[in-house]
Parts: structure tokens; sequence; C-alpha cells
């Protein structure tokens, strides 16, 4: 049996790293959040590591939900078409609405569920991704939480998947370009 980590060209954040960003990106959440009683939508499957981490350093009085999305498919490219292939169970009527994010890339998915959740009557929408790769950027959204700027390479790890593979590493790394060009 093959260890995913051979498949690895390089560790951008270790598992410590990640853990002290997040420390830190709780902590000015808390300050920003402490009195609106958040909902955290965790965008699945690939935020759902980051989001059990985050809520628990964010000690808010919050509520979490989960919606899923497709643009991908097995691809490394946004199709730039965006559906949600699960939506968020409750009303968000006057809700300060948090997404959970594992990384901003196009903007595609994140400017369409910011749109969405605003005509569903949210009072706001923050949006917090672990990995920001303002690179390759062709919608006008910037995240309010960013845990890393990552430059254009196929990363996977801590949720992030390549072919729904690797998010079970606990750290964050570039993938093998041999790995996804086959």
């Amino acid at each position: 049996m093959e260890h995913m980590d051979q498949d690895i060209l390089k560790v951008l954040y270790s598992e410590q790293e990640i853990a002290r960003r997040i420390k830190e990106m709780g902590a000015q959440m808390f300050e920003d959040l402490q009195d609106k009683e958040p909902l955290f939508v965790s965008v699945l499957r690939g935020a759902f590591i980051f989001m059990a981490d985050i809520v628990r350093a964010c000690q808010v009085r919050c509520d979490v939900e989960f919606i899923a999305v497709s643009s991908y498919g097995n691809s490394t490219s946004s199709s730039g078409v965006v559906q949600i292939t699960h939506d968020i169970q409750q009303d968000i009527s006057g809700r300060h609405l948090v997404v959970i994010e594992d990384i901003l890339d196009s903007g595609n998915t994140l400017y369409f569920l910011k749109q969405y959740f605003m005509t569903k009557g949210a009072a706001s929408v923050s949006i917090c991704t672990l990995l920001d790769k303002p690179s390759r950027r062709t919608k006008l959204i910037t995240p309010d939480y960013t845990g890393f700027v990552v430059p254009d390479e196929f990363v996977v790890g801590y949720g992030l998947d390549y072919g729904q593979k690797y998010r079970n590493l606990p750290y964050i790394g570039v993938l093998k370009p041999e790995v996804y060009t086959k």
C-alpha cells in the first residue's frame, strides 16, 4: 500500500502552523462576532476539518450548518457554474452568517454563496477561508478572515482534496504535478 506523503512535492504549512493560525483567527473572529450569535456555514466537503477547528477556536454562541456545492467535479479547475447539491436546513432571515471555506480560488463559489445567502435574508455574510489564492481570482470577492495566502500550486491536505483523496493529511502540501496530469 502506497503512503500519501510520497505524492507530496513539499509541505506548505505544518499541522502546528495551521493550529497556531486557526487560534489567531478564532480570537479575531471572537472580537468581531461575540454579540452576533453567528451561523457558521461550512462548504462541504473541503471545509469540514477547518470548520471543526475554527468554531472551537472562536468561542462565541453560534450555530452550524452545511452546504454542498459543485463547480469542480473531478477537474483541477472550476467550471464556473455553481450548483447547490445540499442546501442549508434553516431559515437565515436576519442572521449573521460566516461562510467557512477551505480555499478561495477563482471566487466563483463564494461569490455565488454570498449573493445567495443575502437574497435569502441574511443580515450579513462574512467569508472565512483557510487558504486564499488571489492569483486565480476571476470574481470580485475578498475574504474577511484568511488563514494563509498560497501560491498558484495544487494544494491538498487538511480537508483539501484531489479526486476525493488526500483530505486526511494533517498538513497542507503541494501535490506533485505527475499525480494530477496522468
